[in-house]
């Protein structure tokens, strides 16, 4: 079975299964997920994805989530400082809202 999974993970990057299909082949699905993500799927639609360990660390490590507000703030640095000058002519919007 294992050898099946790591055929389909080379002809398509990220296998897709029901729900079903993950809970009865399980342990072979996790085998798969360490060459390449599985989309677990739920009435047809994307619901779940199995990845390996060593991806799931890579993606919540505190690095990566740095690297991320570094490039977001490098992509739209022209957008923040429009709008922190916006804030800084005429504050925040709902200072005069009051509620009755």
């Amino acid at each position: 079975m294992a050898n099946a999974a790591r055929r389909v993970a080379h002809e398509s990057p990220t296998m897709r299964v029901t729900a079903t299909e993950a809970k009865n082949r399980f342990g072979a699905l996790c085998l798969q997920a360490k060459e390449a993500p599985v989309v677990v799927e739920k009435a047809g639609q994307p619901d779940t994805v199995l990845m390996s360990y060593a991806d799931y660390q890579r993606l919540t490590s505190p690095q990566n989530a740095r690297a991320r507000r570094q490039q977001f703030s490098s992509q739209y640095a022209g957008w923040i400082a429009s709008q922190n000058a916006e804030f800084d002519a005429h504050g925040v919007w709902s200072d005069e809202l009051r509620t009755w």
